[in-house]
């Protein structure tokens, strides 16, 4: 069946783009660690410049990736919602908590970035 096969792309997609948004939060701390850590030893400033450009590259990437990821819902939430009619299956379920999963990421990522905006 064709829809379902689609339903399953979307999913994977959505789940493959959450680990990737983790991947790139991850790489934003460790690059601002060793930025810091760079400005505390007295590195030398060109040095200390291009490792506040990877971090900045690093950081770039996190708005991309929470797009894509948001666009990605949307059309997971569009393609279930047309299946639903038929019949109950394993990848719905999946599908749902693959939802679920990707909402709750958007509710720590804002939350993060109010608490970043407050400070």
């Amino acid at each position: 069946m064709e829809s379902l096969r689609n339903l399953k792309i979307k999913t994977s997609t959505c789940k493959r783009i959450v680990k990737e948004l983790h991947s790139y939060e991850k790489e934003v701390e460790r690059e601002a660690a060793k930025t810091a850590n760079m400005k505390e030893k007295g590195a030398d400033p060109y040095d200390l410049k291009q490792q506040e450009n990877v971090l900045a590259e690093s950081r770039m990437m996190i708005p991309d990736c929470q797009k894509r990821l948001e666009a990605s819902l949307d059309e997971l939430k569009r393609t279930l919602a047309e299946l639903e009619d038929e019949n109950q299956c394993p990848e719905f379920d999946d599908a749902r908590s693959t939802i679920a999963e990707v909402e709750q990421v958007f509710h720590k990522t804002q939350a993060e970035s109010e608490n970043a905006d407050q400070k």
